[in-house]
């Protein structure tokens, strides 16, 4: 499915200054249509050797601190702005089941946003919607147990191999083709990994959908970030991927303050 770039975009203010926007082939989707705000040409973010970013040395986060290191709409700039509310595409295609387990465990992921579970400490929650485009962003950060969400990370890894391509019926009677496929990050936090999720069908009137949905997620210490991006329209990976290298680099110099009240 083809559609126009849309109106040009401020895309992470803050970023520019903090992290600068990614460079390399393989932080981009392959064969992804650039948009007209992408700018390639701008430095990256240098990394240790290692490729492993610092997690900071300070204590876990404060329930103040957690909601410091969230996203939001001054971060994307225009046409970013607060949600107006969970689409209907939420219950219309992404509740939805299937035979294959771990299949069904990523739609549940998608439906619920919730990736690694309960929390263990502070949670933070910020929703963002494209006035362009109508995609949704959500951006989580919370307390989890490392060896938990390097678990989820390793499992994400798995997916595209054995949910690459499956069939899910909705709630609603309809059923959707759903495509599993690796999408890069930086090389940010300490572990990391991101999807990109395609659901293909149509309504019960006939009209075809297509949703995209991005899940990308990364650990920072003993904290981990959280970002589905969303829509039936254009959903850019750059912004999945920006976001996420904002936000770990945001999460990693608050938690280099420890537990300084905000």
């Amino acid at each position: 499915m083809t559609h126009s770039p849309g109106t040009a975009r401020v895309l992470l203010v803050s970023a520019l200054s903090v992290t600068g926007l990614l460079t390399t082939a393989g932080c981009s989707l392959d064969n992804e249509p650039r948009p007209r705000w992408f700018n390639a040409s701008a430095p990256a973010t240098a990394v240790s050797p290692a490729g492993e970013q610092p997690a900071g040395s300070g204590a876990a986060l404060t329930e103040a601190q957690a909601r410091a290191a969230l996203i939001t709409e001054a971060d994307l700039g225009e046409p970013w702005g607060p949600t107006r509310g969970a689409r209907t595409w939420r219950d219309g295609l992404l509740k939805a089941t299937t035979e294959k387990r771990d299949c069904q465990r990523l739609l549940d992921a998608l439906y619920a946003e919730d990736l690694f579970g309960p929390p263990t400490g502070p949670h933070a929650v910020s929703a963002l919607d494209d006035a362009d485009t109508d995609a949704q962003l959500r951006y989580q950060v919370a307390a989890h147990r490392p060896a938990d969400v390097d678990r989820a990370l390793d499992w994400m890894k798995s997916l595209p191999g054995t949910c690459g391509q499956f069939m899910a019926a909705t709630t609603r009677g309809g059923v959707q083709t759903v495509e599993v496929t690796r999408m890069p990050l930086p090389p940010v936090g300490n572990a990391r990994q991101a999807l990109r999720v395609t659901l293909a069908g149509e309504t019960e009137e006939g009209e075809l959908t297509y949703l995209t949905m991005d899940l990308a997620a990364a650990r920072v210490g003993e904290e981990a970030v959280t970002v589905t991006n969303a829509g039936l329209d254009e959903v850019h990976a750059e912004v999945t991927q920006q976001t996420v290298q904002l936000g770990v680099q945001r999460l990693t110099d608050l938690r280099k303050q420890g537990r300084v009240q905000i």
